[in-house]
């Protein structure tokens, strides 16, 4: 099963992709939509267009996306949420089914604690996909949120059905 990991951004978007085959995991790609311009709605579009270029180039069976979590600033985190809804959209109009993860729970799970710095998600993702050198922080929090789903979906048993976000 190949799983889409998405770290939303207004800015930069992370994206993740890994194969799951029973309990072993690998390495697909990662990368990065960056979106540029001054118009919010603009870039928006970028990363509906970003994360369906992304799907149909790699075609994924799911899709797993963090949740936004308010810290400081409500701006921010509406504007966040409002990325986080292009890229849900994106994969929605791909008939994909989406998950949500909590930022905690996605560190719990690939590093073992809920406070894990981006530096310690950055190495334990590389380390977990036996890769030469650390992707980018956003990509490598993609693949974590991929890993994360991986893990939980082999708890789970089959795959889910249908779209939760």
């Amino acid at each position: 099963m190949r799983v889409l990991g998405v770290d939303p951004g207004s800015r930069t978007t992370g994206y993740g992709l890994i194969d799951r085959d029973g309990p072993r995991v690998s390495y697909v790609a990662s990368g990065c939509i960056r979106t540029g311009g001054t118009d919010f709605h603009a870039r928006l579009a970028e990363i509906y267009r970003g994360i369906e270029t992304v799907i149909d180039d790699y075609g994924p069976a799911e899709v797993a996306i963090e949740e936004v979590f308010v810290a400081r600033n409500p701006s921010s985190a509406l504007k966040l949420g409002q990325a986080r809804g292009a890229a849900i959209a994106a994969a929605i109009a791909r008939d994909m089914p989406v998950t949500g993860y909590a930022a905690r729970r996605v560190k719990q799970a690939v590093v073992g604690t809920g406070r894990a710095t981006k530096h310690q998600v950055q190495h334990m993702v590389r380390a977990a996909l036996a890769l030469n050198e650390s992707p980018a922080a956003d990509a490598a929090d993609a693949l974590a949120v991929a890993l994360c789903h991986a893990q939980s979906s082999r708890k789970a048993g089959a795959p889910k059905a249908g779209a939760r976000a």
